[in-house]
């Protein structure tokens, strides 16, 4: 097992989120314009070999867990081909993925015998008509069956809801009762501004206190469960419930002290905190033929630089321009 690389403020570098994509076949409220965003064209993407290299190094450098993110990652072709050679990295001990759902359902079985260790499905409402409205697209059904083939497969599953003000409060409970009868994890997240348009409110009403007072009030027997080490979610359990709920402050980012996970967006750009607008070009490293040492030393330097939290990454900026890039571009 390779030695463990840490930062500048002593956190381990242990996960990968790793973005095979940017493209999307959902125009979500939180992460994009109704217009969508401008694609890049595919030989600006890293390819599936650059990525495969890629991951191999940092496993010998000590990266453990990859979650495979986009976009939406079932929109890139022969993406079950590119897993099977991931899981295959010595050292790689959990491949996870983050999908939206509508286009999973025919390979959820693939996975299953492939070993897959979670999905996560981004899913905001359990309401068709609401789910239209945010995503600005009728896949409800399609996502729904994703979500039911999931549990079927008995895949360790998480449900990702974005709690956006005047789209989707109502829909706390009623997605948080999903877990009483399914053993999933319901995580509530705080609306971020990687919407490729910026934050749509003056002030985030719907914090991750309001959210747990929702749940509070609704739960009144909720109790705070030990959450796992590197965590982002403050999860609880409801009494009686065979799944739990979680909280993410994503926009409070009140987790930056124990950050494990770096970034990877589908052009090769290395993001070291979600806050920030990329550290390194690893794309233009291995196009200019970087060897595996160069490649290595120029990740240690860059880990090296982390900002300690969120605020001082945004804070540190090219040109001081607060974040308001697309998710789509930054991978989940």
């Amino acid at each position: 097992m390779p030695d463990l690389i840490y930062d500048n403020h002593g956190r381990p570098i242990t996960y990968l989120r790793l973005a095979v994509t940017d493209r999307c076949n959902l125009r979500c409220f939180y992460c994009m314009p109704a217009e969508g965003i401008r694609y890049l064209p595919k030989q600006e993407l890293l390819s599936y070999e650059e990525m495969l290299r890629l991951v191999r190094l940092m496993a010998g450098m000590g990266i453990s867990k990859v979650r495979i993110t986009g976009g939406e990652p079932f929109v890139r072709k022969d993406l079950m081909y590119f897993l099977k050679q991931l899981k295959q990295i010595q050292g790689i001990e959990a491949v996870n993925i983050t999908t939206n759902g509508v286009l999973t359902t025919p390979y959820i079985p693939e996975l299953k015998a492939l070993g897959i260790s979670s999905v996560n499905l981004s899913l905001d409402t359990f309401n068709r008509e609401r789910f239209l409205e945010i995503t600005r697209r009728d896949e409800f059904e399609k996502v729904k069956a994703c979500f039911e083939q999931l549990m079927a497969h008995q895949i360790p599953t998480k449900i990702n809801a974005v709690v956006m003000e005047e789209k989707n409060t109502e829909d706390i409970i009623p997605l948080a009762e999903l877990g009483r009868e399914h053993p999933v994890s319901v995580r509530f997240i705080e609306e971020m501004p990687f919407n490729g348009e910026g934050s749509h409110y003056p002030v985030l009403v719907w914090t991750h206190r309001k959210i747990l007072e929702r749940l509070q009030a609704h739960y009144p027997g909720l109790k705070k469960v030990q959450d796992a080490p590197h965590a982002t979610a403050h999860s609880y359990q409801v009494p009686g419930f065979k799944g739990d709920v979680g909280i993410i402050a994503a926009f409070s980012r009140t987790f930056c002290g124990s950050c494990n996970r770096i970034r990877l967006t589908a052009q090769g750009t290395l993001k070291t905190c979600l806050y920030d607008d990329g550290v390194l070009d690893l794309r233009n490293l291995l196009r200019s033929g970087a060897s595996d040492e160069s490649l290595a030393q120029a990740l240690k330097a860059a880990y090296m630089q982390r900002a300690k939290d969120g605020f001082e990454a945004e804070q540190k900026r090219k040109f001081h321009h607060p974040a308001s890039e697309s998710m789509s571009t930054i991978g989940g």
